[in-house]
């Protein structure tokens, strides 16, 4: 398609970025997040919304990675639809991680005092520091930093003692 067309069918660049954005967030809806409702609330759950976001960040479908981290970078402090469209993704998926957290501590997975906004922050950056090793550093370990970052991140909010470490599995 011509560079004419393009813009003719969407009318405008902001309207395409929109539509590449609202297209990104139905794939990663699709691919991260319904695979792992289908799972048990609690840490099964969040486990699996983790995993899943970082097979995502490192899929080779998305040649540019995640267009979402990507989209943030690049509209994080310019105002405007496209800004608040990511925004607006970036708030749900933040809730979605909230939940599970919380929903976690009510099966007393992780402790009653558990931080369900600190876990979802701090997977959050787990999540953006893989995409940045492996996209832009080549870092091959970067999926495996990640996975035991999260269990670290688990087990020191555990609702239990100490205990063994579990591995992220799929």
């Amino acid at each position: 398609m011509s560079k004419s067309g393009l813009f003719a069918h969407f009318g405008s660049r902001e309207e395409l970025l929109i539509a590449v954005m609202d297209r990104g967030q139905q794939e990663f809806v699709k691919l991260v997040v319904n695979p792992a409702l289908a799972r048990p609330r609690g840490l099964p759950r969040l486990r699996a919304l983790f995993v899943n976001w970082i097979d995502w960040t490192e899929s080779a479908d998305l040649p540019g990675g995640c267009p979402m981290i990507g989209g943030a970078v690049e509209f994080d402090d310019k105002p405007g639809a496209v800004r608040d469209t990511l925004a607006s993704g970036q708030r749900a998926w933040i809730g979605t991680l909230t939940r599970a957290a919380r929903q976690a501590v009510e099966q007393g997975q992780l402790a009653p005092d558990a931080d369900v906004e600190q876990i979802a922050f701090e997977l959050f950056g787990i999540a953006l520091v893989v995409h940045h090793h492996r996209r832009l550093l080549g870092y091959d370990k970067a999926r495996a930093r990640a996975l035991n970052a999260f269990e670290t991140l688990i087990e020191r909010h555990s609702a239990s003692e100490p205990r063994a470490k579990m591995r992220a599995t799929r």
